[in-house]
């Protein structure tokens, strides 16, 4: 299965480039202009395992990539896209536009459903949020996620740069609005007319469950203005936030192994 990709990088390689990048600026950022101090190390070591692990896991588990399902679908002319003839530039908008509402409540009902919470609370469970916590998701959800996306790419037939343009753009906005900085005010009101920034993710990460079940967005806050799961601030305020689970939630463990095994444990029940 060809692999697209820019002046001879594939996919793969091309997203991995722009994901370190993002990554390497944003942690940067987070020293220089920190939200909140932080204890790193162990935090940073156990959620950068818990993304390989997951990424393993996905490739042992399924036979495509996004871009692979997408260049299938294009090798076989599978898909609702395939039968208009729509500009290829409106293609790729809608593509993406549908892509990251699909996003939008698959996350959503990460919350709602008691099987998949197990999952998810795993991400929600990390006591502090910077960019590490970013990648911190049960390798179960990130294969679930995938499954996902591969079947609305291979039913809508989504065109491979569209699905290019997604995944970087899924990578670096869930590592932008999970960083650990402060944006000046100006700034900040500005860019969350557009984006999820870090302090409306922060909502979304907040041990009240009604502002946890708040701010599904990823990308954009329209989705959640649009189904009425928009907060803009906190109940307690920006410095009276206090985040992870609830108090009606036992704690997690904070080992890897621990975590990887918590949603299969008699406990949850």
């Amino acid at each position: 299965m060809p692999d697209y990709g820019v002046d001879g990088l594939d996919s793969d390689t091309l997203r991995a480039l722009i994901f370190s990048a993002t990554l390497a600026v944003l942690v940067a950022a987070e020293y220089v202009a920190p939200h909140r101090p932080q204890q790193r190390r162990q935090r940073w070591r156990v959620n950068s395992l818990m993304l390989l692990a997951g990424n393993l896991l996905a490739r042992l588990a399924l036979p495509l990539t996004a871009v692979g399902a997408a260049a299938l679908a294009a090798e076989n002319q599978w898909g609702m896209l395939t039968l208009t003839s729509f500009p290829d530039y409106l293609v790729i908008m809608a593509s993406v536009a549908v892509l990251d509402i699909t996003i939008y409540w698959q996350h959503r009902l990460f919350h709602q459903l008691p099987v998949l919470w197990r999952l998810h609370r795993v991400h929600h469970g990390d006591r502090e949020v910077d960019v590490t916590t970013g990648i911190r998701f049960h390798p179960a959800e990130i294969v679930l996620s995938m499954v996902v996306k591969i079947a609305v790419i291979i039913a809508l037939g989504v065109p491979v740069v569209a699905v290019m343009i997604f995944e970087v753009l899924l990578s670096s906005c869930a590592l932008f609005n999970h960083s650990n900085i402060r944006l000046p005010d100006s700034i900040e009101s500005l860019l969350r007319k557009i984006l999820i920034t870090p302090s409306l993710h922060r909502v979304h990460h907040s041990c009240v469950r009604v502002e946890t079940n708040s701010n599904y967005g990823f990308s954009v806050p329209w989705w959640d203005r649009l189904f009425g799961s928009y907060c803009g601030t906190p109940g307690a305020g920006e410095e009276g936030l206090v985040l992870g689970l609830g108090a009606d939630e036992r704690r997690l463990p904070v080992t890897l192994f621990g975590l990887l095994c918590d949603p299969f444990s008699r406990s949850q029940e």
